[in-house]
């Protein structure tokens, strides 16, 4: 255990290569996407390398992260940093999402009314295209990716609305036991929320297949179709991404690494699951109900 001079000591870190290595990485990644885009050959293997030099920069900097934090080399200054560091990156995602959801807002209450003749915009509607119909959902202006049936609430998006609401009772039921010493519930709790994110990326991926091949959904099917693949896939690859760390967090979980005092890194994954539960809401109800 740390003495309190300890306690109360700045902590400095080694000098680290993994700043530099994430730079080179997203570099690497972006050159290669631009290049990729512009049918160079060369691009795609850039964005591959790039890609696992990501990965390899997130497996050696978590690694070192978990090393000091297991060598009680952390104090509550760095504590509290963590905490700031996860509540401003929350608050990023946050905006991210706001952000689509204003699109959302903006194209379905005030872009499609100036279309269709409403407001003092209205006038357009003669000079851009009369016979548009300013209904939602809308593939735009000449049926844009031909006829589409819009995807409903109930169904697939619905069960998954109830296995992300279960998802976040069983870590709750996870972060209990954790705080109780109670290793055997908290392994459960994790292994039972990574089964429901799992079940919940399948059937999104189902609800893909099925969008494209019988609903003729499509990203070419107007706005509607754009914004419905932008804010559920993101919302889905953010479902991935947690779902990734709770396996990070149970294997080390099943090693003994966390106590009921020193366990910010599962608080860490749990404030983000919490945070895509929440999105999912805002989804249904947006999206797919109204």
């Amino acid at each position: 255990m740390s003495t309190p001079q300890q306690q109360d000591a700045y902590f400095i870190p080694e000098p680290s290569p993994w700043p530099i290595i994430g730079m080179l990485s997203l570099l690497t990644t972006l050159i290669g996407a631009v290049l990729a885009m512009n049918g160079v050959m060369v691009g795609k293997f850039l964005v591959i390398g790039g890609l696992l030099l990501f990965a390899y920069l997130l497996y050696g900097w978590f690694r070192d992260v978990v090393s000091e934090n297991l060598a009680d080399r952390y104090n509550r200054q760095v504590d509290r940093s963590f905490r700031m560091g996860m509540f401003w990156f929350i608050a990023s995602e946050v905006f991210f999402f706001l952000a689509f959801f204003g699109a959302l807002f903006y194209i379905r209450n005030v872009a499609l009314p100036w279309l269709g003749g409403e407001g003092y915009l209205g006038v357009t509607r003669e000079i851009l295209y009369s016979q548009f119909d300013p209904m939602w959902p809308s593939h735009g202006p000449g049926e844009l990716g031909g006829q589409f049936q819009p995807m409903g609430a109930w169904g697939i998006p619905a069960i998954n609305t109830l296995l992300l609401l279960s998802s976040g009772a069983t870590i709750t039921w996870a972060h209990w036991g954790l705080k109780k010493d109670d290793n055997r519930t908290l392994v459960r709790g994790l292994v039972a929320t990574i089964t429901l994110g799992l079940l919940f990326v399948g059937f999104q991926a189902y609800e893909y297949i099925h969008a494209y091949g019988d609903l003729n959904l499509t990203l070419q099917s107007g706005v509607y179709g754009s914004t419905f693949y932008m804010l559920t896939g993101f919302h889905g690859f953010h479902v991935t991404m947690g779902a990734i760390m709770l396996m990070a967090i149970l294997g080390r979980s099943m090693k003994g690494h966390f106590s009921a005092h020193n366990h910010f890194a599962f608080e860490a994954v749990a404030w983000y699951w919490h945070f895509v539960d929440v999105v999912w809401l805002g989804l249904f109800i947006f999206v797919y109900w109204f």
